[in-house]
């Protein structure tokens, strides 16, 4: 179909196309546009893989680009299945919790970890986020496409597709606008006969049930309606149809010049028309109470805008956010390359700095598609996905998943983009309370390993490995007092954050045991996330007497917890009892006899020493417990552990790896960091640059960003703000600017021949503070609204 005869001669860095032109009829578009932040490619998508990405936080769309039917995959983040009544807290209690500890303290785990499991978990859920539906526009006398391109500008969140048939120039443009909450599509052709095509709405269905009614009206509306189901639901590991969800209503407009629009029964058509514009609302039943009424305002919202208006809205709020951030990496740039090909060369051995400039940008676009104030948080899909049935529900896994999603928030001064996932958490916070107390006999509130929409608080997994975790609460609490540190705003630390870590703190306050074999505090049971261990008999068990997890984690959050108490100026009974826990607590880092930290609470035998997850080394990173001034042997320690997981062939997973880019940063190793960039992009990105676990899991893309972050700018040691902690020989010049540091520090960075050239700094507050540029310290006090700029000699 695509008459194209293309030869390109390079050598990874250096490119010189020539292209041959076939019969006199094919003008490639390869040089159209020259712009480092746009993905681009000559053909259409293959597969949901290859679309593009667009959205404003709750509603979404791929674009597939295809010049004779088109696909824009529809996406909404409210679209799951509906919780059942019964749908809620297990049997377990105190009394099994007390029998569990008996048995762990007996060496008795494998009998352990049945009864966490039987008794506190729901085992396997399936109750899944779900596609929207997909718009089809079938077009007509679309043959002998030439001048082919697709692309992303991810600076301007706005898709196009470009491409002449028969000779006359076709284009396509797609945004998702947040100010006026409608996907916006403007088609245009200079042929004689205009655009003609068959415009429908679809669903996929739920195993074999029509999951929607599409019709029209007298309005010329296209119209979906529907209510998500999940026939193939299951809870505790057993099918159980779930028949009620949100329900939910699309609409499709058609502004036209030129042609006509006909009405059928289920479809609209376009005939003789030379520009349209689509525009597509939709809600659901879980923003809105009459969501179909929603419809009717958005639209005569829209009623007296046009396109070109609804555009310069998009991109004004738009880049409100993007434009905050800058990062160039001096180098050759393969910009008239397609997408795929610069992947296909790194993957075959090439470096393209350009394209891990480019997936720095990815992950801060993604994230302002995917999360805006006043929708859900980003799953683990962020926002895109077409199943009725995701992986792994396409839901919210609170081990990691969900924190990595939020890693660059503030360092990118995406900072307003955490409101979802504090409301969410605020969600989890009031559920847990009944489970904290139900089921483990706890003041404050327990906050599970994973959860869906419906901020449900109950353990769900088949094993005790998989999902018997008592610490996401913890590290969710985190990002309270990462935002508060990176803001310094007293409101959200008084009103917000301090509220939230009272009621996990109480949790864990509750939930310690004095351990019968040294006397420290200890949380128990206990397991690190997705590993096991080998216990005495050979079997592979999880449970264990305070696991370096846990044990991290409660020492951070009791921690922030007394700093948050100090500044507010409160002082009681509670807080004294803290803070001797704190002191008696057993420590979360432990030496082995190989100098390795130990995951579990003693030296056991690993089944898979190559393991995904890096738990134990929580307090490092995201943690900021272990550092190279202050505990120069766990430093060390740290390393070994790192470097023993990569020898039995960790990192197999996106999201793993980026864990370690993030790591080796911290360990101011630019080069092992870079190392995982290259590995990244060779082994876990699809031609779309979505991040593939596989399939497609987006922490991967958010989790790079946040390590890119780590790698030009640290501010995790009290005091201290280090520039250019861990750069890698590859990036031998280039800038930064606009990322933050703790204490509303804003920073920009620019460098050459791997040296620093300049570090300008500006103050939001009164602050204090080292800057650190390898071995120069330089002790800066700057007043609110001051900048400060530093040459190195």
């Amino acid at each position: 179909m695509y008459s194209v005869m293309t030869v390109r001669c390079y050598n990874f860095l250096l490119f010189t196309a020539i292209t041959f032109i076939f019969n006199g009829l094919y003008q490639p578009a390869l040089a159209q546009k020259n712009n480092s932040q746009i993905l681009w490619y000559d053909s259409p998508a293959k597969n949901w893989n290859e679309a593009l990405p667009l959205g404003n936080g709750k509603l979404g769309v791929m674009v597939f680009g295809n010049p004779n039917t088109e696909r824009i995959q529809l996406n909404d983040d409210s679209l799951w299945p509906e919780a059942p009544g019964d749908w809620n807290e297990p049997e377990g209690n105190r009394e099994d919790i007390e029998t569990i500890r008996t048995l762990l303290i007996n060496n008795q785990s494998q009998a352990a970890d049945s009864i966490f499991v039987s008794k506190f978990s729901r085992k396997r859920i399936v109750r899944s986020h779900q596609t929207l539906g997909d718009l089809y526009i079938a077009f007509k006398n679309h043959n002998k496409i030439t001048s082919y391109r697709r692309d992303l500008d991810i600076s301007k969140a706005i898709a196009s597709v470009t491409y002449q048939s028969n000779t006359y120039q076709i284009s396509q443009e797609v945004l998702v606008s947040n100010p006026d909450k409608v996907i916006a599509i403007k088609l245009t052709s200079n042929a004689p006969g205009g655009l003609n095509a068959k415009l429908r709405l679809d669903r996929p269905k739920d195993q074999g049930e029509s999951t929607v009614n599409v019709l029209t009206n007298k309005d010329n509306l296209l119209i979906m309606q529907g209510e998500v189901t999940q026939r193939g639901g299951k809870f505790n590991s057993k099918l159980t149809p779930i028949l009620d969800g949100v329900q939910f209503e699309t609409c499709l407009k058609i502004k036209h010049k030129g042609g006509q629009v006909f009405r059928g029964k289920d479809y609209l058509e376009l005939t003789g028309v030379k520009t349209a514009t689509l525009f597509i609302v939709s809600n659901s039943s879980y923003y809105f109470k009459d969501f179909k009424s929603q419809n009717k305002t958005d639209l005569q919202a829209l009623q007296s805008k046009t396109y070109q208006s609804i555009k310069e809205a998009h991109l004004k709020d738009y880049q409100k956010l993007y434009n905050t951030v800058d990062f160039k990496l001096n180098a050759s740039q393969l910009d008239t390359l397609p997408t795929s090909e610069r992947l296909q060369l790194v993957k075959d051995g090439g470096v393209d700095l350009g394209l891990e400039e480019l997936l720095f940008h990815y992950g801060r676009y993604l994230l302002i598609s995917s999360s805006r104030p006043g929708t859900n948080p980003a799953n683990l899909q962020g926002l895109w996905n077409e199943h009725i049935e995701a992986p792994w529900n396409a839901d919210y896994h609170l081990n990691i998943n969900l924190q990595m999603n939020y890693w660059l928030a503030n360092t990118t001064q995406l900072d307003t983009l955490n409101t979802p996932l504090f409301d969410f958490i605020d969600r989890l916070i009031i559920n847990g309370e009944t489970t904290a107390h139900k089921n483990f006999g706890c003041r404050g509130t327990f906050i599970p390993h994973a959860t869906d929409l419906w901020a449900g608080t109950w353990l769900r997994a088949p094993t005790a490995y998989w999902g018997c975790s008592v610490g996401a609460g913890g590290w969710l609490m985190q990002h309270y007092w990462n935002h508060y540190e990176y803001t310094r705003d007293g409101s959200f630390l008084k009103h917000r954050a301090y509220p939230a870590m009272h009621e996990v703190v109480q949790f864990y306050s509750d939930w310690l045991i004095e351990d019968p074999r040294d006397g420290t505090l200890i949380s128990a049971p206990s397991t690190s996330p997705e590993n096991r261990y080998l216990n005495k008999e050979g079997n592979k068990v999880a449970s264990c007497l305070g696991s370096a997890m846990d044990q991290q984690i409660i020492f951070e959050v009791f921690t922030n917890y007394l700093k948050a108490c100090h500044i507010l100026g409160i002082e009681n009974a509670f807080t004294l009892n803290i803070r001797n826990q704190l002191q008696a607590l057993r420590p979360g880092f432990v030496l082995g006899d190989d100098g390795r930290i130990l995951e579990w609470d003693r030296p056991y035998q690993e089944p898979e020493p190559g393991h995904r997850h890096i738990s134990h080394l929580y307090g490092f990173h995201p943690g900021n417990a272990v550092t190279k001034t202050k505990t120069p042997q766990l430093f060390e320690a740290v390393k070994k552990t790192l470097q023993y997981r990569l020898d039995h062939g960790g990192a197999g997973t996106g999201w793993s790896r980026a864990w370690l880019i993030n790591c080796s940063a911290r360990l101011m190793d630019g080069d092992m960091a870079h190392e995982h960039i290259e590995l990244l992009l060779k082994k876990s990105m699809s031609n779309n640059l979505f991040d593939r676990h596989p399939p497609f899991q987006i922490d991967g893309n958010f989790g790079y960003t946040a390590g890119v972050v780590e790698m030009l700018l640290q501010s995790h040691e009290d005091g201290i703000i280090r520039v250019l902690p861990a750069l890698p020989k590859a990036w031998e010049s280039g800038s930064v600017k606009g990322l933050k540091a703790k204490g509303g520090l804003t920073v920009s960075l620019f460098w050459s021949n791997h040296q620093l050239n300049q570090v300008t700094i500006e103050a939001k507050n009164d602050i204090k503070f080292d800057l650190v540029y390898l071995d120069d310290i330089i002790p800066v006090s700057m007043k609110k609204g001051e900048e400060f700029i530093y040459k190195p000699n």
